[in-house]
């Protein structure tokens, strides 16, 4: 499975941003993908996680998200799209962002640890700065 974030940058305090995660590879409709996110000097955030259709596409968030960020997700026969918008961005959402594939096989693990994703992109920086 290969994972591609895009749609990082610059931009103002009160700005927004759409990232996007193209997903490639065999059975890519049948994983769950999480977005999370990694400031300088701190450890791997989880934002987002949506699940895949099968499962109902259910969402879910991280309290530093809820209100600013929304993710949804679409599909072809050949890849699956995954979204991050992110309005009402802060200095403190300065942080490369990554999204990740979760095979659904770690049980009762959270949804925001990062050890129930297999598969990572390389990520994208979001920087917010006037």
């Amino acid at each position: 499975l290969q994972l591609v974030e895009s749609g990082g940058g610059l931009v103002q305090p009160g700005g927004s941003l759409r990232l996007s995660c193209t997903v490639t590879g065999i059975a890519m409709h049948r994983y769950a993908i999480g977005w999370f996110r990694q400031a300088p000097g701190k450890e791997r955030e989880g934002i987002s996680r949506i699940k895949d259709m099968g499962a109902g596409g259910a969402i879910d968030y991280a309290a530093s998200a809820k209100g600013r960020f929304t993710v949804s997700r679409d599909s072809t026969d050949q890849l699956v799209m995954v979204y991050l918008q992110l309005n009402n961005l802060t200095p403190e959402d300065t942080a490369v962002y990554y999204c990740a594939a979760d095979p659904g096989l770690a049980g009762n693990m959270p949804w925001d640890n990062p050890e129930r994703y297999m598969y990572w992109g390389q990520g994208t920086q979001v920087t917010v700065s006037s």
